[in-house]
């Protein structure tokens, strides 16, 4: 193992650990209020008896669940940004996206010692997308009850 590389990684993990946890805060506080919002209107819907209702709120809540990955992603490009470890910021735009979901980074790399940073937010993602699945799942379940439980 070369040992100069360790004291390198220490500003990544300097940088994306506090990153994970602000993403993670963001992500939850989101949720929860989204959570809120999602409950108001499938309680209404049940009131006034609509049908479709549940396709629109899962559907919404997916697309804010996009738009709130899209922000935390830019709160990740920015940082890469102010480092100066990407050169514009549509290009760190686009590595954060890809890191974030493990899509892969098409021609854009990071200098050697910001490349545990990237891997960071590659577990960041891991951990809000979890989130995010947990979250609609759990909305879905709300969205379209059981007949037995109807009853």
């Amino acid at each position: 193992m070369n040992p100069g590389i360790v004291p390198l990684w220490s500003a990544d993990w300097a940088w994306g650990l506090p990153l994970i946890l602000l993403t993670v805060l963001i992500h939850a506080y989101s949720l929860g209020c989204l959570d809120k919002e999602v409950t108001a209107r499938i309680s209404s819907a049940r009131r006034r008896h609509l049908s479709a209702t549940p396709m629109f709120v899962i559907g919404g809540t997916a697309l804010s669940a996009t738009i709130l990955h899209g922000v935390e992603g830019a709160i990740w490009a920015g940082a890469y940004r102010l480092l100066g470890a990407l050169p514009e910021i549509k290009s760190a735009m686009l590595y954060s996206l890809s890191a974030m979901t493990s899509y892969g980074h098409e021609n854009l790399h990071l200098a050697p010692h910001w490349q545990m940073m990237g891997a960071l937010e590659a577990l960041n993602g891991l951990i809000l997308f979890g989130l995010t699945t947990a979250f609609l799942f759990t909305v879905m379940q709300r969205a379209w009850p059981h007949t037995s439980q109807q009853q």
